[in-house]
């Protein structure tokens, strides 16, 4: 399964992705985690070990110069469109607790070719780890999905944006619904996060008509007691915990379903094949 997770800053990515990561780490399943947003909280999050020394990839201007053939913040007529990619998820992540990390940093969009080598080097790392990697990836993204292309969208099993109660979370879940679906990315749903009472949920269920709402996490002190403390949030609070368990077992009931929709087209496919 390939995850993606955006929303607007603050309303709680980083947290859902760290306990999705738990979650199918738990259940046995092998797991990328991919910090994408310019913040890079997944590490500290995760509990990785000195996750201030992490480098993004897109920092690393002799390994994207050594890919590309050109090197960032230098003006190139020419670099590699499809650079080699393979290796690097073994290369450049780190790994605890059964999670594999790596993080990309920030993809540049700008009118000048000096950004376009960095750029080109992440989006052939993230279509070969959505697209041809048979591990469960969870891409924590900053509040867009400028690391989606058409390409990668047909790769994303689901888009999960994260939602807290207010207007303008809701109206930046919204942008991100559209700007997806003009990329095709169709299996989009919302989390509620930060969620106080049956208000809360009434107030975005009825703001977020037509998304397919996955579950709304409670807000819990606990988890910004445990932040300021510098202790690991994914434990602090079991009811976090029991509700994204929750979802993540929507998320597997969700993909049972499609894959036993595909088989039935498929057998459908064959019977009248057969017929004829």
């Amino acid at each position: 399964m390939k995850i993606a997770i955006s929303g607007k800053g603050g309303v709680g990515k980083t947290l859902l992705s760290a306990l999705l990561c738990k979650e199918f780490v738990q259940s046995g399943y092998s797991v990328i985690a991919i910090d994408a947003d310019p913040d890079a909280n997944l590490a500290a999050t995760l509990n990785f070990p000195h996750p201030e020394e992490v480098t993004p990839i897109s920092e690393l201007s002799s390994l994207i110069e050594e890919r590309t053939g050109a090197r960032p913040g230098q003006a190139a007529a020419f670099f590699k469109l499809n650079p080699k990619v393979d290796d690097l998820p073994e290369k450049y992540s780190l790994k605890h607790n059964g999670i594999r990390l790596m993080v990309t940093g920030r993809i540049k969009k700008g009118g000048t070719g000096c950004y376009c080598p960095e750029g080109t080097l992440l989006q052939a790392l993230l279509t070969h780890l959505l697209v041809q990697r048979d591990e469960v990836v969870v891409l924590d993204m900053e509040a867009g999905i400028e690391h989606l292309t058409r390409g990668t969208a047909r790769a994303v099993d689901r888009l999960i944006i994260v939602v807290e109660p207010g207007r303008l979370s809701i109206d930046t879940a919204h942008r991100i619904g559209k700007l997806a679906e003009d990329i095709g990315l169709e299996n989009i749903a919302v989390v509620g996060n930060k969620i106080r009472g049956r208000q809360d949920k009434e107030q975005l269920a009825a703001s977020l008509v037509g998304f397919n709402l996955l579950g709304f996490i409670p807000y819990d002190r606990a988890v910004v007691e445990a932040e300021m403390a510098n202790l690991p949030v994914l434990d602090a609070s079991p009811q976090i915990n029991r509700e994204v368990r929750s979802i993540y077992q929507a998320l597997l009931a969700t993909e049972d379903t499609n894959y036993d929709k595909t088989q039935n087209v498929n057998k459908g496919h064959e019977s009248g094949a057969a017929k004829s």
